[in-house]
């Protein structure tokens, strides 16, 4: 069979590897570009909500064309703590970044229902013999192996509802912490699209990767009940796992997820530690890998490419320390409601400490002020967080095992 070629293929057509090409068709149309997916269409099924400071300017100019809702600020709610932030909230859907990416590139550069069996930098081959060729490689399609990470899981459903009667809200609940508390740290989050639409995401941490779907419908059927809804349809439904790194190896954790080849998303490990979102860093890394691409395309190295990727995920790694040990500090409070206490002390701190837990750009200062702050941990438990000794055992975070790459992209 002939061979694809392309000056940049990439592998994964979630939101990572989506926004690269969408990158690049806007700002390098002198490229040629393959994006490639298992699936029929880019970006899975999935609603990605994003602080409107996860983003720069030139980030937000990627988004806008994906984005379908926007609120000027959100609300929390906890057993001690109702409280709203003026940070604008915006979405984006699945729907619409494979709308955009159709409209952005050629049927050409297009490749669906094709799964890849192996790359290298400048070379790919799918599971029906084709070869693509191209001058770089980027892998996105997923994470494959977590036994380097320590923490645990975030499960999620989430379900878009059409109701009888409008809903009331104004504005998205992003952490409603007020529900039972079952197993491990648990909240709900509300997003109105529209005035008699919301959609409503229960989300549960633990240690397995696993959680009976019936069992999060059911919590979500309770949910919508206390709040007097009256549900006349269900439009859509999405459900999966995203892994929550308290510690772990990162030089490990590279090497186990794939060869020399540059890569992005989950792959790379550019999720966020605690909430497994890729969003904002993914936005933040199609535009690092557009000025990255040299300006002759004669000199695109697929290996220089790669090593960019890691150096970039490394450091990604680094400024994730406060992530990591907010993980640490939930999974290593004794039960669920001390959990739920940890998330509730981390919402009374300042905004702009909020804003940047949530983009990923936390910085020294921040970290000395979540152990400064009032918290539930026991003070031996919270030292050995700070410290990075003893997060292990029974009420820490354990080894991460199990398959969380199957849920795509993460909210």
């Amino acid at each position: 069979m002939a061979a694809r070629t392309a000056d940049i293929a990439i592998l994964g057509g979630g939101l990572a590897g989506g926004l690269i090409a969408m990158a690049l068709a806007r700002w390098r149309k002198d490229l040629s570009v393959l994006l490639v997916d298992e699936a029929d269409r880019f970006g899975g099924n999935h609603l990605w909500p994003f602080l409107g400071s996860d983003v720069s300017e030139a980030g937000r100019a990627l988004l806008t064309p994906l984005v379908v809702s926007g609120w000027r600020g959100y609300d929390v709610r906890f057993p001690d703590l109702s409280r709203d932030f003026p940070t604008a909230v915006y979405a984006v859907t699945s729907d619409r970044l494979d709308a955009v990416l159709r409209r952005a590139l050629p049927p050409s550069a297009i490749m669906t229902g094709a799964r890849a069996l192996a790359c290298s930098a400048q070379a790919a081959t799918l599971v029906d013999g084709t070869r693509i060729e191209a001058c770089a490689v980027i892998d996105a399609r997923g994470l494959r192996n977590t036994t380097a990470l320590s923490g645990g899981w975030q499960r999620y459903l989430g379900r878009r509802l059409k109701l009888e009667r409008p809903h009331g809200l104004v504005r998205p609940i992003l952490h409603d912490g007020s529900v039972d508390q079952v197993n491990g740290l648990r909240f709900v989050t509300c997003l109105p699209t529209a005035a008699d639409e919301v959609h409503v995401e229960d989300i549960c941490y633990g240690q397995s990767p696993t959680v009976a779907g019936a069992t999060l419908a059911a919590r979500i059927d309770d949910y919508v009940r206390a709040q007097g809804w009256l549900v006349r349809e269900v439009l859509g439904e999405e459900h999966g796992v995203r892994p929550v790194v308290a510690d772990g190896e990162f030089d490990t954790f590279w090497r186990a997820n794939g060869g020399e080849t540059a890569r992005a998303g989950m792959r790379g490990g550019l999720f966020h530690p605690l909430t497994g979102s890729t969003l904002a860093e993914a936005v933040r890394y199609a535009l690092a890998v557009t000025r990255q691409v040299p300006a002759d395309v004669a000199n695109l190295d697929g290996a220089a490419l790669a090593r960019f990727s890691q150096t970039w995920a490394q450091r990604y790694w680094q400024r994730g320390k406060f992530a990591r040990r907010l993980a640490a500090m939930i999974f290593a409070a004794p039960g669920p409601d001390r959990q739920t206490r940890v998330f509730e002390a981390f919402y009374r701190l300042d905004n702009g400490l909020i804003e940047r837990m949530h983009a990923g750009r936390s910085t020294a200062a921040d970290l000395a002020r979540l152990f400064a702050g009032r918290h539930p941990l026991p003070l031996g438990r919270a030292l050995g967080v700070l410290t990075g000794l003893g997060q292990t055992g029974e009420a820490g975070p354990q080894p991460i095992h199990g398959a969380g790459h199957g849920a795509g992209p993460a909210a």
